[in-house]
């Protein structure tokens, strides 16, 4: 959300448990406006926290001219120094899948993952090695905002217009979607360069507006495994007359 009016915006998420103090909210505010102007932002945007076993990480984005290219990732531990996030590589994307537990909070932490391979032995056999790969948690971090980034972060259809000359920026135009664009997924694009255009057929694509429908839609997703379908009961078996209390 975008820090300018991030005192209110956050007050919108705050029944799903998300909510900052007083505090936090004021020296977001105001550090968050100093990192604008002392990097030359368009805008910066309080991008969210990921939650850590011994501390959060608050994770802010720059936006430049380009809102797609031009992004810098930054984090904080108290909302008041800020650091700079590194870009990550395809190893170090590929890398963190590795690394299924949680980010403990400290940037200098190095997390650790022990890879079991099996090499072929003598004969028929073979012989089971382990490699140990670590991963610096701030290379860690990283990975995981360009992944969210790449695969979750949506944005409404209209919000961006691409100019002439290809640099994409906010529309200053955009009034919303109304009720029955909403409802519809064509409605929502993937905010990241697009993907699976130009996979769509010529005539399809004749029809869309350039200025507009230049990003992917999260029509187009697809999921491993949607076709399948099915339920798995574990109880005790016994009748529960409070079920309609209980939704």
């Amino acid at each position: 959300m975008d820090s300018s009016d991030l005192h209110l915006a956050i007050d919108y998420v705050g029944s799903c448990g998300i909510v900052l103090t007083p505090e936090q909210k004021a020296t977001l505010n105001t550090t968050l406006t100093i990192l604008k102007h002392e990097n030359k932002f368009s805008y910066v945007s309080f991008w969210g926290i990921i939650r850590g076993i011994n501390g959060d990480y608050f994770i802010a984005q720059g936006i430049g001219k380009d809102v797609l290219k031009e992004k810098t990732n930054l984090y904080s531990k108290d909302c008041t120094t800020w650091g700079l996030l590194p870009v990550p590589g395809k190893q170090d994307i590929e890398k963190s899948k590795l690394f299924k537990m949680r980010l403990t909070g400290d940037p200098s932490h190095e997390a650790e993952y022990v890879e079991v391979k099996q090499m072929p032995g003598e004969g028929d056999e073979l012989v089971e090695t382990e490699e140990l790969i670590t991963m610096k948690e701030e290379d860690r971090l990283a990975a995981i905002i360009y992944r969210m980034e790449e695969e979750v972060v949506i944005v409404p259809r209209g919000a961006f217009i691409r100019m002439y000359n290809g640099q994409v920026v906010r529309n200053k135009s955009f009034e919303g979607l109304t009720c029955a664009e909403a409802s519809k997924l064509l409605s929502y694009f993937h905010c990241r360069p697009p993907v699976n255009m130009s996979n769509k057929p010529l005539a399809e694509r004749a029809k869309l507006d350039k200025a507009i429908d230049f990003l992917d839609t999260i029509e187009d997703d697809n999921p491993e495994g949607t076709n399948k379908y099915g339920s798995i009961y574990v109880g005790t078996g016994e009748y529960n007359i409070d079920l309609p209390f209980m939704i």
